[in-house]
């Protein structure tokens, strides 16, 4: 290291700002080889969250079963299962759980003195893996110093046993124990796991998107690649008519209202006034929701206006859809304008030259002549509605937040995230997409400029041009035969509302998905993308995994992981489980199936927790640490970079700067 080129000394001279001296210099390069040389962190990989936001955030608080399994190997020899099951419960739900002890325990002064000593041992050994400073990052102000040095101080060592019971005894006496031990749990989930991955799609379907997004607000170390469905309410979000009628037609299709009434305070009483008055005499059976849940105790008569409401925003949708369509030739979507294909005098409807028989035919907002029109009182309702999603604040923060942890891709230590599709051609290759100005990209280049447009929907210093047409685009994400987030010949909803013939419900799927358990497209696929190192792989969701009838969400020899495992109620029947999450520690891979959960109030009060089997999926011959992860080859540029800084101190190239 003879000479050091000028800008190499311009960036030194930055780096001497914060390590002023050799000493400083030294202490950053000591701590960060000690780090290098910690196990890797423990990622969380979670896909299809579908709103289930009662099972997601129990999978969160256990730790996808990875607290359950500690306290098994802390106190498997001492403790019986029904108080570990408690012990258990306790670390997911401190607060609700307490109440329930503090009803029922004889002597809560002994009760606080042996869980609290349970408690350090499991925060101790879920701690062990990280350094002090960011396991003391993790800590609530209130209580960081009293959790630290619990944690580093041991009642074994004799000259420390009354000084840590001291400790303890203090904490119950001066009555916050309760406190004590709700933050000592919080710490145990948090460190739980080091880094989560979403896969898309939390939105539609369940009840509570709204409140996993008040969770992540809150959440430290997270990613999201966009899935279809959030790329939906993204749209809806920007203003585009089509997305917010899709996303009000999947609500009422489940029954699910609480996301945009309570959770956004979308007005939805102007869109119940059109439909009872507009379809007062219309059976609309094809609209009937699809119950689940608490929705099955629903009464009939919310049933009946529900079904209307259903029915009068779909209409609205395939009218809205028609005209972006309409501006976009270039997609090639002319074919879904299916209100112009209907003889409404004869009851058919005419695809691919094909006639098909109408299962009903009563559309009194349709003018045959102009199909595709919006009547005066639908133009005033789309307006009314639109007006609700642009100005509702949360909606607006929570969608902020997704695309501030969000992007259409990620590659993380190896693995290639992605929702959904790298579109192929037919022989495997990849495919070239057209976007805005006609330029056609692949691979990541594709996934890199879709990401740009959506963005560019959002931001101040796009022409007002890209900025309307990445408005549009949503649309085409959500159902554009090319689309990276859809990547099939059609959305068959059309035809599943209200033709009877079943054949037309069909959706070709794309080559992505024909060929993805060819481990040579995946290889392609990854070395297009750049993802290196004998142990890559593409790590999916999107599609759920058909488990019960034997599908292996294992696909090409281990290169790729498809974690849809139907989280969703509207999924379980179909899939035969209730989820997935890949679990990626420092020993390997590990892919963990999960049963339907209850509810947090059996969690709670009965200590039920999420039946989940683990299949070991890839298994690492040593232990893998920070050093061997992405992390690890920045740790190393700046070890070699404060080497440099190192030399030019001692050669007098740069001056120390003593205080």
């Amino acid at each position: 290291m003879e000479h050091i080129e000028e800008k190499d000394l311009r960036y030194l001279l930055l780096l001497s700002q914060s390590f002023p001296t050799i000493a400083d210099a030294s202490t950053e390069i000591i701590n960060l080889q000690a780090i290098l040389n910690l196990p890797k962190g423990t990622e969380h990989f979670l896909a299809d969250i579908h709103g289930e936001y009662e099972a997601f955030q129990h999978v969160l608080k256990n730790a996808s079963g990875n607290i359950k399994r500690k306290v098994h190997e802390i106190f498997g020899n001492e403790l019986r299962e029904a108080e570990m099951r408690e012990l258990c419960t306790l670390i997911y739900y401190p607060e609700q759980k307490l109440e329930i002890v503090k009803s029922t325990e004889d002597d809560i002064y002994d009760w606080y003195q042996i869980i609290i000593n349970r408690l350090v041992r499991v925060c101790r050994d879920i701690s062990s893996k990280y350094t002090r400073s960011k396991v003391r990052k993790n800590l609530p102000p209130d209580f960081s110093y009293i959790i630290q040095e619990l944690l580093h101080e041991h009642t074994e060592d004799i000259n420390k046993t009354a000084y840590v019971n001291g400790i303890i005894e203090t904490i119950i006496s001066t009555g916050r124990s309760d406190d004590f031990i709700t933050a000592i749990c919080n710490v145990i989930q948090r460190l739980a796991i080091d880094y989560l991955h979403i896969l898309g799609d939390i939105y539609d379907r369940g009840p509570g998107a709204h409140i996993i997004m008040d969770t992540m607000a809150t959440y430290k170390h997270w990613d999201i690649q966009w899935g279809n469905h959030d790329i939906l309410w993204m749209g809806a979000s920007a203003g585009n008519d089509a997305c917010i009628c899709n996303v009000i037609r999947l609500s009422l299709r489940y029954a699910n209202l609480a996301t945009l009434e309570d959770g956004y305070g979308i007005n939805l009483v102007p869109l119940a006034t059109f439909a009872m008055e507009t379809y007062a005499d219309d059976p609309c059976l094809e609209f009937k929701p699809k119950l689940q849940g608490d929705n099955l105790r629903m009464d009939e008569k919310t049933i009946r206006l529900i079904t209307q409401m259903h029915k009068a925003i779909a209409v609205l949708q395939f009218k809205t859809e028609a005209a972006v369509i309409d501006r976009h030739p270039e997609w090639h979507m002319d074919d879904r304008r299916l209100f112009n294909c209907i003889d409404y005098q004869r009851g058919v409807c005419t695809i691919g030259g094909n006639e098909y028989p109408m299962s009903s035919c009563h559309f009194p907002t349709i003018d045959p002549a102009c199909p595709n029109r919006l009547t005066p009182e639908e133009e005033q309702l789309m307006h009314k509605l639109h007006h609700s999603f642009r100005v509702s604040e949360k909606l607006q923060k929570h969608m902020r937040i997704i695309r501030g942890h969000g992007c259409m891709y990620a590659i993380y230590n190896n693995n290639l995230l992605f929702h959904a599709s790298v579109p192929l051609n037919a022989d495997g290759t990849l495919k070239e997409v057209e976007l805005y100005g006609g330029k056609k990209y692949s691979g990541k280049d594709l996934m890199h400029n879709t990401g740009m447009i959506i963005r560019s929907a959002f931001t101040a210093d796009s022409t007002a041009d890209e900025r309307r047409y990445a408005i549009d685009y949503f649309l085409y994400l959500w159902c554009g035969p090319d689309s990276i987030l859809f990547d099939k010949s059609k959305m068959a909803t059309f035809e599943r509302y209200f033709l009877k013939d079943k054949t037309t419900y069909k959706e070709e799927k794309g080559n992505y998905f024909k060929l993805r358990d060819n481990e040579e497209v995946c290889d392609r696929i990854l070395d297009a993308f750049g993802v290196t190192g004998p142990n890559r792989h593409i790590i999916n969701g999107h599609v759920p995994v058909h488990a019960a009838e034997g599908e292996n969400p294992i696909k090409a020899n281990g290169k790729l992981m498809v974690i849809d495992g139907g989280f969703s109620q509207a999924y379980h029947k179909e899939t035969g489980i209730a989820g997935y999450t890949l679990v990626y520690h420092s020993r390997g891979f590990q892919l963990v199936q999960h049963e339907p959960f209850s509810s947090a109030t059996d969690a709670i009060q009965r200590g039920t927790d999420i039946k989940s089997t683990t299949q070991i999926v890839e298994m690492s011959n040593r232990r893998m640490l920070v050093a061997d992860t992405d992390k690890g080859t920045l740790l190393k540029q700046q070890v070699a970079d404060l080497q440099k800084l190192l030399y030019a101190y001692r050669h007098g190239i740069i001056k120390e700067k003593r205080p």
